[in-house]
Parts: C-alpha cells; structure tokens; sequence
C-alpha cells in the first residue's frame, strides 16, 4: 500500500488546512520545495501536492513553484487544484508531474473529464471530496446533492481507473479514519481508492492495509505527519510489511 505524503501549497508556503477551511491554516515550511525534498529523503516514491490556490480561486498561479519540485525530487508526484481544462493539464504534464487530479471540474464539466481521460488515461486521477455522503466542489466549499457513490460510478464509465477520496470533515482533524467509509465506498464503485482525510496514528495505516486486498491503494498523509503524530519511515514499513 503506498504511503502519500501531502505538500499543500497556499501563498508559496505549505501549509495544512483544516476541513479545508482557508481561514484555519498552519504554515509548516515556507519553502514547499524543501518540504517535498525532505519527504523524499525519508523514503516516500509518491508526493501528493495540492495547489490550494488554484482551488480555490480557480486560477492555477503556482506552475513556476510546482515546476521548482518536480525538477528537485526523482520520485513521482501527483497534483490537484483548479485544473479545468486540458490546457492547464497539458502545461503540467508537459514539466513531468506523473498524475494529475482532477476534482470539481469533473463534476461541473464532464466534456472536460471525457476528453482528459481519452488523452491521459493512465495519469488522470479522480478527486472526490465528500461531506455526509455528498460531493464537495470548489476547494470544499459547496456541498452538491449528489451521493459521492453516483458521481464516482458514472465518471467509471468514462474511463476512469483510480480515485483519491477525502472524508472531509476528518481531514486535518487527526480523529481517525473511517474504515467503514472506505470499505463501503469500495464495494460500491469497485475501483483502486486511495483514502485522504482524518489519518492521525499508526493504527490507521494498519487498519486501511486490512483493505488492500479490497481494492484500497494508498493513504495520503498530511497533519498527522507534519505534527509528528506519524513517523514516514515507520509507516512506509509497515506499509511494506502488510
């Protein structure tokens, strides 16, 4: 199962957001290049960064600072946040970011998801935000009416292979995930899913690897790493191990 470090990046800094409120934020580097060299170091293959500029304006203004990360670390990244149209996608792919996640847009304009998936099948990931069951657009802030299960199923038929799902009222709360959710969430779209949101000690790395076999990929870390409530190196071990 892989273990995804999280770099957010909101004013040029990273930063750590909770439930995705841009008024509750804590700066944990001012340097997101740094950060994501360090996480390296410490033994991650992925880094899931996230422009929350981007989401929450619509405008994505950190290509320059992405493209400082993608040039100092050797390993994959992948990337969200106000990608809109395949001309932003293009522009990310072409400076080398591995996968690119694609959420509310998804969701307000499916020509857009059809076509980015018939052109980059293998490096699209949907991004599904979820509060009470219901998907979440626009940097969290608007909860639809529409069951994250349906959204997810009918995007499936469009070709997507892999999800990044993020329980939003446990993210940045470091209250524990919800194994139920997850488990649930893959029987009902049969997908790969890689969970986000709420992952506060070892014990829920342990838990969510009782789901691999289910079809569960990943878990992104974020808070709970950069408070030290986990250890990279232990749960890229345990990881392994399970």
């Amino acid at each position: 199962m892989l273990i995804i470090p999280a770099v957010d990046i909101k004013n040029g800094r990273c930063v750590r957001l909770i439930q995705g409120n841009p008024d509750q934020e804590t700066v944990y580097s001012n340097s997101p290049v740094d950060q994501a060299k360090f996480w390296e170091s410490q033994g991650a293959k992925l880094i899931h960064i996230v422009d929350l500029d981007g989401a929450f304006s619509g405008i994505p203004n950190n290509l320059s600072l992405i493209k400082e990360i993608r040039d100092a670390v050797n390993i994959d990244i992948e990337l969200g946040g106000g990608i809109r149209d395949l001309s932003i996608a293009n522009q990310y792919i072409q400076i080398g970011i591995n996968r690119i996640i694609i959420g509310s847009s998804a969701f307000n304009n499916k020509d857009f998801i059809k076509k980015a998936l018939e052109k980059y099948s293998n490096k699209i990931i949907l991004g599904i935000d979820v509060v009470d069951g219901n998907v979440a657009i626009h940097g969290w802030k608007d909860v639809t009416d529409t069951h994250f299960y349906d959204f997810a199923n009918e995007i499936k038929l469009y070709g997507a292979r892999e999800i990044i799902l993020t329980d939003i009222k446990k993210d940045g709360m470091l209250t524990g995930i919800d194994v139920n959710f997850y488990e649930k969430a893959l029987e009902n779209i049969k997908l790969p899913i890689i969970a986000s949101g709420g992952i506060s000690n070892i014990n829920d790395i342990k838990n969510l690897i009782k789901l691999k076999n289910k079809g569960l990929k990943g878990a992104i870390l974020g808070k709970s790493l950069y408070e030290k409530k986990i250890d990279l190196q232990e749960a890229l071990k345990v990881a392994n191990a399970g």
